[in-house]
Order: structure tokens, then C-alpha cells, then sequence
């Protein structure tokens, strides 16, 4: 005898990439695009009733076969003790063949959740966790997307993509395109096609030089700076990022030492997860006091390069020198 297909379903996880791909894929193994549009409503968990949701869910499809109800949030804010939780869990296994009810989390649940269980142990119910790959596991992601698109990147480029990239699947996903685009699939892409198309490479060495700076180690900061020199970065536009950089580091000094969480500070300077948590820990390498004097003597640079006072070049190799000795 086939087995039922499940009427209600669990997403829940932090790797809002997949699980937004894979209800994407699911919509579109419910029909015809404008149909299913027709059949689908959205529904915001925070002050869902009972009765809001059995609205949607009992309501007959139009000229289809099935509806669509998409939950967001709704699990996670309920507890056990709850009313809800329990005509929830009363009210699953009785969902309409014609519906496919969908609750979606951005954070896991845990294990003993009750609608978790209950999605597990009824055949009318599923459950797919999604769990981003941690940076071990990235490379090989972007070695299985690439092949997904169409094409191979070579597992040096893998690793180098990840690392310039970072954990932001949707992000890493966009370059993989690109860079398959680019290669129109043709041959593998490699570590040299990375640094010429992805704009986060540059981001990530000025990070490395400043790294080093943090370190004092100005021998590793001023071959850093000339690689950028000889790949072409023009002086005034490498001036100008290392003192966003020294900017930026000011702004999460402060807001760490306010106890800010690196999500928190994120949303606060408007910066994606993943530099800021470079930033966060890059900022132990200086104090508040130096970082002021640093950024005022970033400034005077500056001023001095487009006053004609110094060539630029030059300034750039006596600021990493002084940088990397100050104490």
C-alpha cells in the first residue's frame, strides 16, 4: 500500500538559503506557477489564532488540487503549557487531503517540541531540518553547487571562494553562477578566475593586512599592501578602504565593549554576519585608544596624499610601517 503524502510539514534551521530553495521546490511540484499563486496563503506566527489558521487550511483549492498555507514563526514562540499547542497538535492529523500546511523556523527546535514529535511520528507529517555547513564543510558545498549549475570549480578555487566569501550561502551562490558564466562551463573555474571576478577577494586581503597590522607583524602587512599595489588596486582607492576598515573596527570596539553581541553590532553598523565577526575578533588587536589614534592619523594621510605633500605609494608604505610598529 503507497503511503499517504504528508499535509503538514516542519522547516526549521538556521540555512534560510536551502529552506527557502526548498519550498520554492515544493511550490513548484504543486502545479503551474499562477495556480499555485492563486492556492497559496502566508500567514505571520506571531499572534496566529486557531481559528485564522483552520481558516486557510479548510478552505477548498481553486481550479487546483491542493492549497498551499505557509506559517513563519509560529512554532518556536509556543510553549508546551500553551492552549494553542495543544489544538495544534489536536488539530495536524486532521488537516484536508487538498492542503499542504508548511510551518517554517529560522532557528532549530528542539527535539521535544511537541509538533516536532508529533510531525515525526504521524504519517501525515514531515520534518527537514536545515543546518548550514560549518567552514570545514563549506568548500565541498561550493564544489557540489558548481556542479549543480552546470559546471566544476577546482577544489583550490572551492576553498578560496569560501574564504573570501564566507558562510552567506545565497551570497556564495550568486558568485558560483557568476564565475560559471564566466567560464561558460567550459573548463573548471580556478583560484585566478575568484580573484578576478568575486569583489569580496580585495575586502578580504585588506582584512589580512590589517590582521597582520593588529599583529605588528609589518613585514606580512606590507606585502600584503603591494600585492593589491601590483593587481592593480589604484593607491587613493587602497587609502580609502584601509580607513573604512579602521572606521568600521572604531564602531564594533565601542559596541563590544557595550556588551553587544556580533549579530547585534551587524545589525547596528549595517554589515553582513560574516565581516562583522572578522571584525569583531580583529578589534582585540587594538585598544580604543589606539584605534583613534590610528583613524586621526589615517586622516592626516589622506589629507597629505591629495594635498600633493607626499606620493601616494609612499605614503602608504611609511602608514604601514608605522601602523605596524606603533604600541
Amino acid at each position: 500500500m503507497t503511503k499517504p503524502a504528508p499535509t503538514f510539514y516542519v522547516f526549521h534551521g538556521a540555512d534560510e538559503f536551502t529552506r527557502a530553495e526548498t519550498l520554492a521546490d515544493f511550490k513548484r511540484r504543486l502545479g503551474p506557477p499562477d495556480t499555485v499563486d492563486l492556492n497559496t496563503t502566508l500567514l505571520e506566527g506571531r499572534s496566529l489564532t486557531l481559528g485564522e489558521l483552520r481558516h486557510a487550511c479548510d478552505a477548498i483549492p481553486f481550479l487546483a488540487e491542493k492549497r498551499l498555507v505557509i506559517v513563519n514563526g509560529l512554532l518556536a514562540r509556543l510553549t508546551a503549557k500553551e492552549k494553542l499547542m495543544g489544538e495544534l497538535a489536536d488539530y495536524l492529523p486532521r488537516l484536508p487531503e487538498t492542503t499542504r500546511l508548511v510551518f517554517v523556523e529560522e532557528k532549530s527546535l528542539p527535539a521535544s517540541h511537541p509538533i516536532l514529535k508529533l510531525a515525526q511520528q504521524e504519517e501525515q507529517g514531515y520534518v527537514k531540518k536545515f543546518s548550514p555547513p560549518d567552514a570545514k564543510a563549506l568548500p565541498h558545498w561550493v564544489e557540489k553547487r558548481a556542479r549543480k549549475h552546470g559546471g566544476e570549480i577546482e577544489p583550490q578555487a572551492a576553498h578560496h571562494l569560501a574564504a573570501v566569501v564566507g558562510a552567506d550561502l545565497r551570497l556564495l551562490n550568486q558568485e558560483i553562477v557568476k564565475l560559471i558564466t564566466y567560464t561558460n562551463a567550459e573548463r573548471p573555474v580556478a583560484k585566478q578566475d575568484v580573484d578576478r571576478l568575486t569583489s569580496y577577494v580585495q575586502a578580504a586581503i585588506i582584512f589580512d593586512m590589517v590582521d597582520a597590522l593588529g599583529r605588528r607583524d609589518g613585514r606580512t602587512a606590507a606585502q600584503t599592501l603591494h600585492r593589491l599595489l601590483d593587481e592593480g588596486e589604484h593607491p587613493l582607492g587602497l587609502m580609502g578602504m584601509v580607513v573604512r576598515q579602521f572606521r568600521l573596527l572604531i564602531q564594533v570596539k565601542e559596541l563590544k565593549a557595550k556588551g553587544g553581541s556580533k549579530s547585534a553590532i551587524a545589525k547596528t553598523i549595517g554589515l553582513h554576519p560574516f565581516p562583522t565577526g572578522k571584525l569583531y575578533d580583529q578589534a582585540t588587536g587594538f585598544t580604543a585608544a589606539q584605534l583613534e589614534t590610528v583613524y586621526r592619523h589615517l586622516l592626516d594621510t589622506d589629507v597629505a596624499i591629495k594635498s600633493g605633500e607626499i606620493e601616494a605609494e609612499v605614503a602608504l608604505d611609511l602608514l604601514v610601517a608605522g601602523l605596524a610598529a606603533a604600541e
